[in-house]
């Protein structure tokens, strides 16, 4: 009975959270209908909602922005619209920070999370996963002697929270390991880890994926 309990929970558990995340993004996008006249929303029209019909206008709406800002004219709207903002006081602060981080995560030659890196965290022969972010800059790298990295270091189960270090890049030790798994074992709690292969000379073999007890 237990063994077919546990079972089921690990069918039915994964499956019940990927909806619910689902459900969460869908509900959420689907408020942009909210920008459309009343008459025009589905309720209006077909007498009832349609779920997902504003994650559609959503995603239109972000190719659209995409596709229109990258000629020249809309290039200068979006220079004069971000001018305006940075006029504002406490809006100017918020904007420029978070349009700082976007640039950084989202622009595809960029090196944020783009590297797993194992450093020694909380303290010195203790070892966890972080994620290469960059190199020290402005006056941080004055005060730093020798070759520093950037890392965030993630909590578990819930990466999106996490710590900030500027370590010594002797110190990180650079994993063959892809960001996706990076943050699938760490989500995990090291349960779900990924194979690998030992480097040439050790006495250790390939580990398979280790997927639960």
């Amino acid at each position: 009975m237990r063994k077919y309990f546990i079972t089921g929970l690990l069918i039915l558990v994964p499956l019940a959270i990927t909806l619910w995340v689902l459900n969460l993004v869908i509900s959420t996008m689907d408020q942009s209908l909210l920008l459309l006249p009343e008459r025009w929303r589905p309720q209006a029209v077909f007498g009832f909602n349609i779920p997902g019909l504003g994650t559609i206008l959503t995603l239109l709406i972000v190719f659209l922005t995409g596709l229109l800002t990258r000629n020249f004219i809309g290039k200068q709207v979006v220079h004069a619209w971000e001018t305006l903002l940075r006029r504002i006081p406490i809006v100017s602060s918020i904007y420029s920070s978070v349009k700082q981080v976007s640039d950084t995560l989202f622009s595809s030659s960029g090196n944020a999370f783009r590297k797993a890196v194992l450093v020694q965290y909380p303290r010195e022969g203790s070892w966890t996963i972080a994620f290469l972010t960059g190199v020290p800059g402005g006056d941080v790298r004055n005060h730093l002697v020798g070759d520093y990295i950037s890392v965030y270091v993630p909590t578990t189960p819930n990466p999106t929270s996490g710590f900030f270090l500027m370590v010594p890049k002797a110190d990180t030790v650079e994993l063959d390991m892809t960001v996706d798994e990076a943050l699938k074992y760490i989500v995990s709690m090291g349960v779900v880890s990924p194979e690998y292969v030992v480097a040439a000379g050790s006495n250790l073999k390939a580990i398979p994926p280790q997927t639960g007890t």
